[in-house]
């Protein structure tokens, strides 16, 4: 049992996570040694992450939100072809206490003889029911294609559409420079600590979505509701940490979402935005910076350039698991509108992660991953998106 727990944790399910692994392992290991019945929540809270022994657990319900999660991967360890014959590891809902089961026996049927000579008697409607049934399967099989392989762009989304509840679409807005707006210019009272604490003035502000936000936002509800896969929307100041730690995030915008830009400050490729001076004063530049080649700056859009200028727009398009959340995260990030826009459309079409799943990694699709994608503007409008670069890791 113990080569086996190494065995699922070796998978890709737990080992890019701290949390998973870490409970895990000190369940089924506390379990074989006979202490099993000493599994509680608040022990666990204190042995495994570390928290002081008067902790408030309906406050801080790190075990129970990770319990729940191992529960779904080892579910999903165990559905994967060609695992029927492991040792299998199961942590029941409501308990803490591991269960483990050996993997069930095929025993093979004996053969029945069949008689010499059985009297063929007639029954057309048996018949008739028998081909009703065949078109009804035939039809469903032409209509749903139930034999077709997932297309790379359901291999990236799998880690979202794959969980349980709903998803959250956390959406930029006019104020870049923080998580919450600051007062009605003139007014004394001060910025506000949380969203609870947001003046009617405050809640207009973060309500304004751009266009650009809005086009992405319209394109990925329309998957998800194809998807069946149950939504929510919200805007960046509406949003807060305790939200993201219960549920897959997507992050549309970029120097207009403080949450993208705290979660692609890691990433290889960054959002850049700086003042630089210029030939009639400062201007402003926005790119992407690569962190192994941080001389290369080709990716970059003048802010000041008049309107039908422009000629380039560049994005990032990632999919990561949080490190702080342990929830994966999209992100759609232009950095000026156009580039949200393509990154929206790169993010909805199947023939453009096609092109990146061809040179990707066989598993590609299990780790992290971010695409750098530029989309030519032509009058202000935004061409389809073409892919620049992309990392795995």
């Amino acid at each position: 049992m113990q080569e086996q727990l190494e065995r699922v944790l070796a998978d890709s399910l737990f080992r890019n996570s701290k949390r998973y692994p870490s409970l895990l392992r000190y369940v089924v290991e506390r379990a074989l040694s006979g202490h099993g019945e000493q599994l509680k929540e608040r022990s666990l809270g204190i042995d495994v992450f570390g928290r002081d022994p008067d902790y408030d657990t309906n406050l801080e319900p790190v075990v129970r939100t990770t319990a729940v999660e191992i529960r779904k991967r080892l579910a999903a360890y165990y559905s994967e072809p060609g695992r029927e014959a492991e040792l299998r590891i199961d942590l029941p809902a409501g308990s803490y206490a591991p269960e483990f089961r050996r993997p069930a026996a095929v025993v093979p049927e004996a053969p029945v003889p069949l008689p010499l000579a059985v009297p063929v008697r007639r029954r057309w409607p048996s018949y008739a029911l028998a081909v009703t049934v065949l078109a009804v399967i035939c039809y469903g099989a032409v209509r749903f294609h139930p034999w077709a392989s997932p297309t790379a762009l359901d291999r990236f989304w799998n880690p979202v559409l794959g969980t349980s509840g709903s998803v959250l679409l956390c959406i930029g807005g006019p104020q870049g420079t923080g998580l919450l707006p600051a007062p009605r210019p003139g007014s004394n009272s001060p910025a506000p600590a949380s969203p609870s604490e947001l003046t009617a003035w405050q809640v207009l502000r973060t309500e304004r979505v751009a266009l650009s936000d809005a086009m992405t936002l319209s394109r990925l509800t329309a998957l998800f509701q194809a998807k069946a896969k149950p939504y929510q929307i919200r805007g960046y100041a509406a949003t807060t940490f305790a939200d993201m730690r219960n549920t897959p995030v997507v992050l549309i915008g970029a120097f207009d979402n403080p949450w993208t830009l705290r979660l692609t400050a890691q990433f290889r490729y960054t959002l850049v935005s700086e003042q630089i001076p210029g030939d009639t004063g400062s201007e402003f530049i926005d790119w992407i910076r690569d962190r192994q080649n941080p001389s290369r700056q080709e990716w970059s859009v003048n802010n000041d350039l008049p309107y039908l200028k422009l000629t380039d727009d560049y994005a990032i398009v990632a999919r990561t698991i949080d490190p702080n959340t342990q929830h994966s995260v999209v992100v759609a990030a232009g950095l000026l509108k156009w580039g949200t826009v393509a990154a929206g459309e790169f993010l909805t079409d199947p023939k453009y992660m096609e092109e990146v799943a061809r040179q990707a990694p066989p598993d590609w699709d299990r780790k992290n991953i971010e695409i750098v994608i530029r989309t030519k503007v032509f009058n202000g409008i935004s061409g389809p998106p073409t892919v620049l670069a992309a990392h795995f890791w």
